[in-house]
């Protein structure tokens, strides 16, 4: 079992941004807090787990919130935990302080993922993120004084002011940094967002994906996704694509348990007064396939050959026959995940 912990308050609101945060209630901290935890015990108990793997808190901005609001929280999931269990937090440079940082280690955090997005100061100020390129150096050094031996940077590419030169920078930058995993991200122009009044703003440059994945495995860093690259790979994000259950809590989080999602409120007021409601949605057998395939050749997971119908194992040998795919140990592997989709749609016919 995977828990995963939603936070959904921000600092300021990027212009990308589509993900279920806000700037506006951070009064609210301890109640929604509070909130959690009741969800949390409510969840380990419906759903009988015994153990957790991994723990990833996101957001929003986890480093808006002061540890001491954490405290009952890892109190409540330390006793599931598998020995050396990962613990993913997220951070931005401007709110994770030396202290941040600090404390959270003290509390169990042994991996921090900074959302960087970039180290060029002007790319940043058009994204309107919260920090300088100055502070997301200081913040992965700070990370590391503290002893969290696991950190990861996010990286925006395609971005109409990015250049070869400018991404080349980025990378440089992180190679001199005690980073062991970077994710990758392709501006996307979502519905909602500052930037949807302002589509142009993305480049549309295919090219920058393969240049920027080149640079990127050019310093050590693999990729093992679609968007992620490591000498470290997340175990938490691995379980996702291995399609393994996980408890989703929080305004805004998604859980997944067997052939079930559920869905918490994502407004943080009705939230926190029914921490205990879920949506939920019953996945069909056809549907889980599906997600299995995608989710196999996105990744370094693969697809098993014995979930694929007659049909669409045929389809597999096919692509393996061109070089598409390779197949070892009864498991076929995507050789190309920029074109992950286009191989999952192929097979499925």
């Amino acid at each position: 079992m995977l828990l995963y912990i939603h936070i959904p308050f921000c600092d300021s609101k990027c212009y990308y941004c589509s993900f279920n945060s806000f700037i506006n209630f951070h009064d609210e901290i301890p109640n929604y807090m509070n909130a959690l935890k009741r969800q949390l015990l409510w969840d380990l108990k419906r759903f009988n787990v015994k153990k957790i793997e991994t723990v990833f808190i996101g957001g929003g901005t986890p480093s808006c919130v002061k540890p001491k609001f954490y405290e009952e929280i890892f109190k409540t999931f330390l006793p599931y935990l598998e020995k050396n269990a990962e613990i993913t937090a997220e951070a931005n440079p401007n709110s994770a302080s030396f202290e941040w940082l600090q404390d959270m280690k003290t509390l169990g955090v042994n991996r921090i993922s900074f959302g960087v997005q970039s180290f060029n100061d002007k790319k940043l100020k058009a994204l309107n993120r919260a920090h300088t390129a100055k502070e997301a150096v200081k913040a992965v050094e700070n990370a590391e004084k503290t002893g969290i031996k696991n950190i990861s940077i996010d990286i925006i590419y395609d971005f109409y002011l990015d250049s070869k030169d400018l991404l080349l920078k980025d990378v440089k930058t992180a190679s001199v940094l005690p980073v062991n995993h970077l994710s990758a991200y392709e501006l996307t122009i979502e519905r909602g967002t500052l930037f949807s009044q302002t589509p142009n703003v993305k480049k549309e440059s295919e090219e920058f994906g393969y240049f920027f994945r080149e640079s990127v495995e050019a310093i050590g860093l693999k990729q093992y996704e679609v968007s992620n690259y490591g000498r470290y790979k997340s175990r938490h994000n691995l379980g996702y694509w291995q399609h393994k259950n996980y408890l989703g809590i929080g305004a805004g989080a998604v859980g997944f348990i067997d052939s079930f999602r559920y869905y918490p409120h994502t407004n943080i007021q009705k939230y926190i007064k029914e921490p205990l409601f879920a949506k939920t949605e019953k996945l069909t057998p056809n549907e889980l396939l599906t997600e299995k395939i995608f989710l196999g050749l996105r990744s370094s997971v693969g697809v098993k050959k014995e979930i694929l119908t007659p049909k669409m194992l045929q389809n597999a040998r096919l692509l393996e026959k061109e070089g598409k795919l390779l197949c070892k140990n009864g498991t076929f592997y995507n050789k190309e995940y920029f074109l992950s989709d286009e191989l999952a749609l192929f097979i499925m016919g």
